[in-house]
């Protein structure tokens, strides 16, 4: 755009944006800094928002850790892509061979030869952390433990993270076999988002299978209303682990711990990140995708003014209290021209807060508008005479 347009917004916070990957630290360079993120002798942590990407408090995030049974999300993603895609339904039954039935570690303890429905398999999967479970879904899923692993990697490049990779589907040790606190936080954003319908098994609290009933092994699902997943895990060579989100007044935060030393440490620091977070941080929606912001007078179309708006929900995570120190202000090409069709790209919307850019999002034409033909172009004419 070499002519543009600049426009002041208003903010309206709405009853609910494009991420936008800010650091806490960066926000405090802008506005009064919050108190410094609680300090661990884990291995590695994250906090970071659901809605905005924005991390909240972070060590060793990218260190590549054996992730223990946090393996499982990944194990449950593909399992969930398979059944959304018709590859499996949640309804068949699976044959529980004797890999899986051998599995040792945590189990849901199936029964070898046995046909074991898949919705069973998945609850033993995340709910009793069953290696058993986790290795009749590979199967059942992918034909081999081999193939499923496959299709783990696949799907760990497909959705970017960028410093995992998977050896088998349970997280038992094996070389090669790693993952980060920044990854697990990306994939668990990630299963909230594309599979809600199967996220609130995370929050069930205990599964019986075989006469035997056992409770979800993330104690904060007792600890705290607001938790509602998702997973923990344990080896000797990974620590005591966790990935954890929850969500209080519509702001949604995922915590991650890796490496702790004890399952209280690492369940007393996951509660004190989303305690942190909570306390001294705030999301805010400000605009939802199709709102329609000004509209624009066109030149040649059969309508004189275009609406405008944007193709995204726009979201915020700012410091407690700073929401009067945000600004928005849009700038738009100096002249539009028939024809513009719907999401055609016209500007861009900024937000800032105390002069710091936080997010921008891209200005569309929300409704078509055709070339009035000569009557309109005269009628544009005589209006530029006159003005």
């Amino acid at each position: 755009m070499s002519r543009v347009a600049t426009l002041v917004l208003a903010l309206a916070v709405l009853v609910a944006g494009p991420a936008l990957g800010q650091s806490a630290a960066a926000l405090a360079q802008a506005t009064a800094a919050p108190p410094a993120a609680p300090k661990f002798a884990f291995k590695s942590h994250y906090l970071v928002d659901f809605a905005t990407d924005t991390v909240l408090a972070s060590s060793g995030a990218d260190t590549e850790l054996a992730p223990a049974s946090l393996t499982k999300l990944m194990t449950a993603y593909v399992v969930f892509d398979a059944i959304e895609s018709g590859r499996i339904r949640l309804d068949d039954r699976v044959y529980v061979s004797e890999k899986a039935w051998r599995m040792g570690g945590t189990r849901m303890f199936i029964e070898v030869n046995s046909d074991v429905g898949v919705e069973d398999l998945i609850r033993g999967m995340l709910i009793q952390s069953g290696n058993d479970a986790s290795v009749a879904l590979a199967e059942h899923v992918a034909g081999s433990v081999d193939a499923f692993v496959a299709e783990m990697n696949v799907t760990a490049e497909k959705l970017g993270l960028t410093h995992s990779a998977f050896r088998n589907p349970h997280g038992l040790p094996a070389r090669g076999h790693y993952s980060t606190a920044r990854d697990l936080a990306v994939l668990a954003r990630t299963i909230i988002e594309e599979f809600p319908a199967f996220y609130s098994l995370y929050a069930e609290r205990e599964f019986s299978y075989n006469d035997i009933k056992q409770q979800n092994r993330n104690a904060l699902l007792w600890r705290d209303p607001s938790v509602d997943g998702l997973k923990t895990g344990y080896t000797e060579a990974a620590g005591y682990c966790v990935v954890t989100s929850a969500q209080r007044d519509g702001m949604r935060l995922i915590a991650v711990v890796l490496g702790a030393p004890t399952p209280r440490a690492r369940n007393d620091g996951a509660q004190k990140l989303l305690e942190y977070g909570y306390a001294n941080f705030e999301t805010h929606k400000l605009y939802s995708a199709g709102q329609e912001l000004d509209d624009a007078r066109v030149r040649g179309g059969e309508s004189l003014f275009a609406a405008l708006g944007i193709a995204e929900d726009v979201y915020v995570t700012i410091p407690r209290g700073s929401y009067p120190q945000l600004a928005a202000s849009m700038d738009v090409m100096a002249e539009l021209a028939a024809p513009l069709l719907s999401g055609t790209r016209v500007g861009e919307v900024k937000i800032s807060l105390a002069g710091m850019q936080l997010a921008t999002s891209p200005v569309i034409v929300l409704t078509n508008v055709t070339d009035g033909g000569v009557w309109a172009r005269m009628r544009d004419e005589l209006a530029t005479f006159w003005e």
